[in-house]
């Protein structure tokens, strides 16, 4: 059985897709989000959807202890995957090491471009004639691990930045679930 922790920092709507996808599924489960802020409105989705959630306060200057706070919530909980979903702290090297489980990201723009925070915004502002989506594993490097999967469409600016990015959203909604789903698969046919 894969036990699935999500990582998020905002609004959470790619974590509410996952947790909708795996509502029905028999074998793997959403088991808790880890949030880094206190208000983030992800944590009224786990709420409302039944997940438990642990809240992980990152100190400036000491992600040391943060990291630790999250293994030891990940052992309890006896995951054995975790998928970011907006979640905008970076997992240091060590911490990679230590875990040593998949970690799956998904990013809003077709890597290598756009790496980091605003990618859409990036995107729409340069003369990119396409914008999508990248889930990957998560490596060392920022937004720079092994790509899973890559869906992008047409960047139609005429529609504006807000639309854009709904139309990106909608792309993540639909394939961040079926690509986790797989990879939960491939999870417990090694177990």
């Amino acid at each position: 059985m894969a036990r699935i922790a999500i990582f998020a920092s905002g609004n959470g709507s790619n974590f509410e897709s996952l947790v909708k996808y795996f509502s029905n599924d028999k074998i793997n489960k959403v088991t808790i989000l880890i949030c880094n802020k206190k208000n983030a409105f992800v944590i009224e989705r786990a709420k409302r959807l039944d997940i438990p959630y642990e809240y992980v306060k990152y100190v400036k200057g000491d992600i040391q202890d943060a990291e630790e706070k999250i293994f030891g919530i990940l052992k309890k909980n006896k995951i054995n995957v975790i998928f970011l979903a907006g979640f905008m702290k970076i997992l240091t090297a060590k911490f990679l090491q230590v875990v040593s489980i998949p970690i799956i990201n998904i990013h809003p723009s077709l890597l290598p471009k756009y790496k980091g925070v605003d990618a859409i915004e990036k995107a729409f502002n340069s003369s990119a004639t396409k914008i999508g989506i990248t889930i990957h594993y998560v490596s060392e490097k920022v937004d720079s691990g092994e790509i899973i999967l890559q869906k992008s469409i047409p960047i139609n600016r005429d529609n504006g930045l807000k639309f854009i990015e709904q139309e990106v959203h909608k792309i993540e909604h639909h394939w961040y679930p079926i690509v986790a789903k797989k990879i939960c698969d491939k999870i417990n046919k090694e177990e």
